[in-house]
């Protein structure tokens, strides 16, 4: 074992790979510190690049964004009150709260800190983990490896929000999606609609990007305005060191909560991080102060949520079940590199498992450094309009979108997909198991087809799997029996808590986006149902584990629908009817490059950002418009491609 964490660590420090990792420590912190993109938008703007690189750059690169999110978006939660994702939303109420009081140097350093040893203690369980668990791994057969993935599946249902329908449906769609194009066990080409685009299936960086980045950044633009409206003074730094050696110990037994979550992923960040807010609180004799400014919520916040992200990827590696979003495209690209999660890793590559180790433990400590040095600045410019962000950013998505095929068919799957979660967003509908499911779908198509050829249906009875498919069947079982007394408890009256529980998170979001996309899910497992019939046996065995479930889900959903519009009348969400122009503008976007080509709808979406959208002048919006297109031009150049021509006029450059 000495011999491989040495051998790693000689891997790591190329310096090529040490720049990969330090590429995505600043991409990481960026998108951390804009409330509402996070891991997910940093890990998928990355993604497009890494694989102009060798896979352990590539793998470096995703990791150090990983392991920083939750580190610097403690920045916006303390100084905007605005929490970079729902895990950081305990930071964001005591973290503010100082920071009105003049305390913001002591909620940041503090938070930076007990990320970092969150970090520290996500690398020390990967190391430990894996001579440990290394030996059961290898027991496991495929009927175990393909219920794991199974399990994970059905934790997705579960990552965002207390509807379990409406997750399994997600989680069901993104099976679709991922099933899209050639079969692997068979000679049929699977939902492609006669579009040779369509053989090799959908990218994994055009779905994250198309679900999670294009939808976040709609929802930013059309909200306008600076990202916070008065910059905060910070103050000193010394007193977050003393406090940070005061609440030590704090700080440990919420990275091990952190850790809990990760290794379980229906937990996850979000819950992890709650759960070590409540210790906080619980282990505290004086209450008083938590919800108005208490250094140890901050303290047991980042401990926790750092510390899950990382040992999510516990669970990734060693079983092929990723904890998160952004654990589920570092699977995809494991996938990618010709690295196999589970026995294969485990007995072919011990190297680049204590690589993964040394990434995420370098960049938990760098990250807090860059942290501290950076934030003085940041909150100088938390008034910057985040239409300057955009610009730039929409640019870097079609660039990494385009690099898949180099056809305009990336670019109407970006878009096609960037509406989809949008109508995801604002319907309520979580995002994050679709992108599980599509990630999951080929290896469980895999495990499925040769569980079913070597075991035919005996492996249902095998120990392991009785013993993995408890995982499913008993969190299941305790929620439908907490739901019964819950209606028990609530007596005659149960109109209101069954209108409650039915509508799960969706009474916030405007009804009309509700009502388009359960009929659009309807309608995709309908045709697809109808679709699948035709293909062959063993093409039809994972559709149907996707296309089946997800038909009937939909359906209920529907129903559930027309019944709650119908007793509660139409509920509007005016914040979808205000980004409708910016997903407008994007999409005209897409046609005028179609029509014309990158080179000249470029620079009419960078007037109508900068000038329509951030209120620019034409002075200034001009030569930052020209610096944001030189850019763009030079990421294509670097990544040797020509930029998207137009079908009617495009404008060819000199280089």
């Amino acid at each position: 074992m000495l011999e491989n964490i040495v051998s790693a660590l000689d891997i790591l420090f190329q310096p090529a790979r040490l720049l990969a990792l330090f590429a995505g420590m600043l991409a990481g912190m960026v998108f951390g510190m804009l409330p509402g993109l996070g891991g997910v938008a940093a890990v998928s703007i990355l993604l497009p690049f890494i694989y102009l690189m060798d896979g352990y750059a590539g793998l470096a690169m995703l990791l150090g964004a990983i392991s920083v999110i939750y580190t610097s978006d403690t920045i916006t939660s303390v100084l905007l009150g605005a929490p970079g994702s729902p895990a950081s939303a305990p930071t964001a109420i005591e973290g503010h709260a100082l920071a009105k009081q003049g305390k913001a140097s002591l909620a940041l350093g503090v938070g930076f800190l007990a990320s970092m040893v969150g970090g520290l203690f996500g690398a020390l369980i990967l190391s430990v983990a894996i001579p440990i668990a290394g030996p059961l791994v290898l027991a496991l057969g495929t009927p175990e490896l393909f219920m794991f993935a199974l399990v994970g599946l059905c934790f997705a249902a579960s990552m965002v929000g207390k509807d379990l329908a409406v997750g399994l449906a997600a989680a069901c769609f993104g099976i679709l999606l991922g099933v899209v194009g050639a079969a692997p066990a068979a000679a049929n080409y699977r939902f492609i609609f006669g579009q040779s685009y369509l053989m090799d299936g959908l990218s994994l960086p055009i779905v994250a990007l198309g679900l999670f980045a294009v939808a976040e950044l709609i929802s930013m633009v059309a909200a306008g305005g600076g990202i916070a409206g008065k910059p905060t003074p910070l103050g000193k730094w010394s007193d977050s060191f003393r406090e940070f050696w005061r609440h030590r110990w704090l700080i440990c037994r919420s990275s091990l909560i952190g850790i809990f979550g990760g290794f379980v992923p229906a937990v996850g960040a979000s819950a992890s991080t709650w759960i070590a807010y409540g210790h906080a609180m619980s282990s505290t004799k004086d209450k008083r102060n938590f919800g108005k400014g208490e250094i140890r919520g901050v303290a047991s916040a980042e401990g926790a949520n750092n510390a899950t992200i990382i040992s999510d990827l516990v669970p990734t590696m060693l079983f092929s079940v990723p904890g998160g979003p952004a654990a589920a495209i570092f699977l995809g690209a494991l996938f990618s590199f010709g690295f196999y999660p589970g026995p294969r890793m485990v007995s072919e590559s011990p190297d680049l498992m204590y690589m993964i180790v040394w990434s995420v433990a370098l960049a938990s400590v760098l990250g807090a450094a860059i942290c501290f040095a950076v934030t003085p600045y940041i909150a100088r410019l938390t008034r910057v309009n985040f239409a300057l962000i955009a610009a730039p950013l929409l640019l870097i998505m079609v660039a990494g979108a385009y690099q898949g095929t180099r056809t305009f068919g990336d670019i109407l799957a970006l878009l096609a997909l960037g509406i989809l979660g949008w109508l995801m967003k604002n319907a309520g509908v979580p995002r994050a198991p679709v992108l599980v499911g599509f990630v999951l779908a080929t290896p469980m198509e895999q495990y499925f087809w040769l569980t079913t050829q070597i075991h035919g249906f005996a492996w249902l009875t095998r120990p392991g799997v009785l013993i993995i498919a408890s995982l499913i069947v008993i969190p299941l079982v305790l929620n439908v029996v907490r739901r019964l007394r819950q209606r028990r408890s609530a007596g005659r009256d149960e109109s209101l808590p069954q209108t409650a529980a039915d509508s799960g998170e969706t009474a916030s979001h405007d009804s009309s986006v509700i009502l388009i996309m359960v009929l659009l899910m309807v309608a995709a497992f309908g045709y697809a149902l109808v679709e699948m019939l035709g293909f062959r046996p063993n093409a039809r065995l994972m559709p149907s584990l996707g296309i089946v479930p997800g038909l009937l889900l939909s359906l209920y959903l529907l129903v559930r629908q027309l019944i709650s519009m119908q007793r509660q009348g139409r509920c509007v969400n005016l914040a979808s009817r205000q980004e409708l122009p910016v997903l407008g503008g994007i999409l005209l976007y897409g046609i005028v490059m179609w029509l014309v080509g990158f080179n000249l709808a470029t620079p009419l979406l960078l007037a109508w950002l900068l000038v329509g959208c951030a209120r620019m002048r034409w002075g200034s919006a001009l030569l930052y418009g020209l610096a944001v297109y030189a850019v763009a031009q030079g990421m294509f150049a670097m990544m040797r491609l020509t930029p998207p021509r137009g079908m009617l006029l495009s404008l060819p450059m000199p280089w």
